[in-house]
């Protein structure tokens, strides 16, 4: 975690409108600054009721960064009035897929394991930020150091248990008290008085990947008090939702090999495809129950079958045949097979 720990004199101060209407919340935090006390920090914070209190937080030293200063330089360069035709083009949404592209191929980067790739793609992503921020500047919106200023802000708010009172034994708990707080924040959002609020899920973009949106909303929800007593009050609505989708589906016409027929039933097909949604759905909620993140985990299963079918068509093709050629007893003996090779390199580690 990256602090910046001020002087009296320019002490650091939680946006001014968010930090009223929350100060009230018992969550409810603002750094007001901090100052070296042998070994550790101390840092100031006002606690809910307009109260004040220190707390000794270990010491973080503050260090120059030349060459981020240098790279935004270089990107201003690139947008200047002489600088490069195609960088002045760029707005944000003309490059607003870059930023997706370069974030998945930093994934890649960090599940292959490859250090160097990693930090290559991580600039990658860098460029995206400061690009952004620099086209922000040239239009008068915001600058990389207003980005920089309210991520450290939020940071500190949602970590009440190292800046405040709160207190959270383990990650789980850790990440209770995020929600709680970016719940606290979207009350206390300022609207006009006949403003509809902004929804709960509101925050969560439609176009995140559909495990990850799940596991999202659901997560929010239950924030909001929407939620189960246990992981097997969970499992019950998966057996229920299971129910439901084997009803739909007996419904439904199908081909000989089961395919259900849009053409023939377009509402029974859609009830098909809705069933097995809340089936999904369901199950990321047993998941986030479990504290285990749906999307790594089923990335690492597909990360997991392709390692397997790549042995199988190795194998395949060392006995001078293709995967297609092969029956279906065959194809479950190099299964098998790579799997065992697969728990062999386990053992190894």
């Amino acid at each position: 975690m990256a602090l910046e720990c001020v002087s009296v004199r320019g002490a650091l101060k939680v946006q001014a409108a968010l930090y009223n209407a929350l100060r009230t919340a018992p969550l409810a935090i603002g750094l007001l600054g901090c100052r070296k006390l042998g070994g550790s920090r101390l840092f100031r914070f006002r606690k809910g009721c307009g109260r004040m209190a220190d707390k000794m937080v270990a010491e973080v030293t503050a260090r120059p960064h030349g060459d981020f200063d240098a790279f935004v330089a270089t990107i201003e360069a690139l947008r200047a009035p002489d600088g490069c035709p195609w960088d002045r083009e760029q707005t944000h949404h003309s490059i607003a897929h870059n930023m997706i592209e370069e974030a998945y191929e930093a994934v890649d980067a960090i599940e292959s394991n490859s250090i160097a790739h990693v930090r290559e793609e991580l600039g990658d992503v860098l460029l995206q930020v400061v690009l952004h921020c620099q086209i922000a500047a040239d239009e008068g919106e915001f600058t990389i150091d207003d980005v920089c200023r309210d991520v450290n802000e939020k940071m500190i708010r949602r970590h009440p248990h190292v800046f405040g009172e709160a207190a959270a034994a383990n990650a789980n708990e850790v990440l209770g008290l995020w929600d709680q707080v970016k719940l606290a924040e979207g009350k206390a959002e300022g609207r006009e008085a006949d403003d509809a609020p902004a929804g709960l899920l509101d925050g969560v973009p439609k176009n995140f990947p559909a495990l990850m949106q799940a596991q999202k909303v659901s997560r929010k929800a239950a924030a909001a008090g929407f939620e189960w007593d246990d992981v097997e009050g969970v499992w019950e609505k998966v057996a229920e939702e299971i129910s439901e989708l084997k009803a739909a589906y007996a419904a439904a016409p199908k081909t000989s090999d089961g395919k259900v027929l849009k053409e023939a039933d377009p509402t029974a097909a859609e009830a098909v495809e809705l069933e097995v949604g809340d089936v999904l759905f369901a199950m990321v909620n047993v998941a986030r129950k479990m504290g285990v993140n749906a999307e790594n985990a089923l990335r690492a299963t597909c990360m997991k079958f392709r390692t397997r079918w790549s042995f199988m068509e190795g194998a395949a093709w060392g006995m001078g045949k293709r995967v297609e050629d092969l029956s279906m007893e065959e194809l479950e003996q190099l299964w098998a097979a790579a799997k065992t090779l697969e728990g062999a390199q386990e053992v190894a580690r």
